[in-house]
């Protein structure tokens, strides 16, 4: 038969017919299959992605609020311990530096100046007035830090477990371990291990404090074996290390230990036996110590 000349042969795609979704039906076809849509109870609607991976966001927990809130509440109270330490050190230390105010406030405002005045004659006051300031602001920081820094220095210099208060506050992975020698004229000396391996610190008088560096070295000697083992005496004399010169002193020391190798050291240092243990009260007659039970 021929077909009429009024009719047309309907389109039908190429990937098939498509139907008209059911009444009811969970599932929703799209051609190519790009994309799904699945009802789920109580949940709302999932949408798949080009690639069939939802893009649905869960909703933080109460826990996560919570632990949300204990980190700001931490981070709040850091800050405000660290301004209470950077107050109480300007406090302390304007009352015993009287300088420490004006030189700090030199320090802020030259480089300010400078910098103003040579962005005024070359028509940038803006930019160079704000890099002076920046400028102005570290050379304080520095001044501040240095004056705080000799002020704590002199209030304990001279006064017994100095180096130790140095020690423990150097910076760096120094493990300092106070008072492994003393006698009883309060002569003393302090282990350090790090980088460089063992430095024992020496403090007291010149002559006491080197016999007690020497007999900490014949103790170490079995123990360390190759590792190199330093002994600074701290004092002002000839061959000594100031106590303000401590850190810098141990910043030159070469690195000669690995870093894994400096927890090997200390724990090892550590389980050696300790030395005879000091009564707590006077000795009795005849010299004879007390059995530890």
């Amino acid at each position: 038969m021929r077909r009429s000349a009024g009719r047309s042969r309907p389109a039908v795609p190429r990937d098939g017919p498509r139907l008209a979704p059911m009444a009811g039906s969970s599932r929703i076809s799209t051609g190519k299959g790009k994309g799904k849509a699945k009802d789920e109870g109580g949940g709302g609607v999932k949408v798949a992605g080009r690639f069939g991976r939802g893009a649905k966001k869960d909703a933080s927990t109460p826990k996560d609020k919570a632990r949300a809130a204990q980190a700001k509440a931490a981070k709040r109270s850091t800050r405000k311990e660290r301004f209470a330490q950077l107050r109480a050190a300007f406090t302390a230390t304007r009352k015993a530096d009287a300088r420490m105010l004006p030189l700090v406030l030199v320090a802020l405002l030259v480089p300010f100046a400078l910098l103003l005045v040579v962005g005024l004659l070359v028509g940038h006051p803006v930019l160079l007035g704000f890099l002076g300031l920046m400028l102005g602001l570290v050379a304080a920081t520095a001044v501040f830090g240095r004056r705080v820094q000799g002020n704590a220095y002199s209030q304990v210099e001279g006064q017994l477990g100095a180096a130790a208060g140095v020690l423990n506050g150097m910076r760096g992975d120094w493990r300092v371990t106070p008072m492994v020698g003393f006698n009883r004229e309060q002569d003393m000396v302090h282990r350090v291990v790090g980088r460089p391996g063992v430095v024992l610190v020496g403090e007291g008088s010149p002559s006491r404090a080197r016999s007690l560096l020497v007999n900490e070295k014949k103790k170490l000697a079995r123990f360390v074996g190759e590792t190199p083992v330093y002994d600074v005496l701290v004092g002002d004399g000839q061959g000594q290390v100031p106590l303000r010169a401590l850190e810098k002193h141990f910043a030159k020391l070469p690195r000669n230990v690995k870093p894994r190798e400096v927890n090997i050291l200390d724990r090892k240092l550590k389980a050696m036996a300790p030395s005879l243990p000091i009564p707590k009260g006077p000795v009795p007659r005849g010299g004879r110590m007390p059995r530890q039970r």
